[in-house]
């Protein structure tokens, strides 16, 4: 059985229930849970990102959010938090989350027609990578970038970052350093960076 999601017209007002493979073939707009993670390590903020399984029919390999998912038709937002524990094995509660409120944004290509309206969400991390247990059959790895390096790669400053973290390969687990770029984050169109940036930026600079 497929998931049945709520369906939106583009002012966010519900117009009824599809099921997901049928949401992503016609392009109709329906929510999504964003939780970004960070942590300030040596006075310094970091950002993390989870390593798509290399198995996943959308974006294998790909880095990504730290943890998000679908809202189904039964959930409101606050159940998204779920995805925290069930991607990552972080046991967080709504309310240590803050919001960055919503971002609508499109990704359409022969693959798939995707609009979504994204709850976004910052988590404070404390304890690094050892915080997580990560679901193998959707995640294979994370990795975290500073703060200041990730918002220069979204805004077309640098080419390429260097991230930090930890992947499995065959059940073993490797801890490396590496760079990466945008085009290895193509679940992020630039559209939902920009503005995810500015709005995580007035988050930090108030914190």
């Amino acid at each position: 059985m497929t998931e049945l999601l709520k369906i939106f017209d583009k002012n966010y007002k519900e117009i009824g229930f599809k099921h997901r493979e049928i949401i992503h073939e016609r392009g109709y707009w329906h929510e999504v849970f964003h939780c970004w993670v960070i942590e300030k390590i040596n006075a310094e903020w970091h950002i993390y990102f989870q390593l798509r399984s290399k198995y996943k029919k959308d974006y294998p390999g790909q880095y990504d959010i730290t943890a998000a998912g679908h809202l189904l038709s039964t959930e409101t937002v606050e159940d998204g938090v779920r995805e925290l524990e069930e991607e990552i094995g972080i046991n967080a509660k709504f309310p240590q989350l803050k919001s960055l409120g919503v971002i609508p944004y499109s990704i359409e290509n022969e693959l798939i027609k995707d609009n979504e309206f994204a709850n976004i969400f910052v988590f404070e991390l404390i304890g690094g990578f050892e915080q997580f247990s990560i679901q193998r059959e959707e995640v294979d790895g994370m990795y975290r970038a500073k703060w200041e390096h990730f918002m220069q790669l979204a805004q077309g400053e640098v080419k390429e970052i260097e991230v930090i973290g930890f992947r499995y390969e065959n059940d073993v687990k490797f801890f490396e350093m590496k760079s990466i770029n945008l085009k290895q984050m193509s679940t992020l169109p630039q559209m939902y960076l920009s503005e995810l940036i500015s709005r995580l930026k007035n988050f930090l600079e108030a914190s």
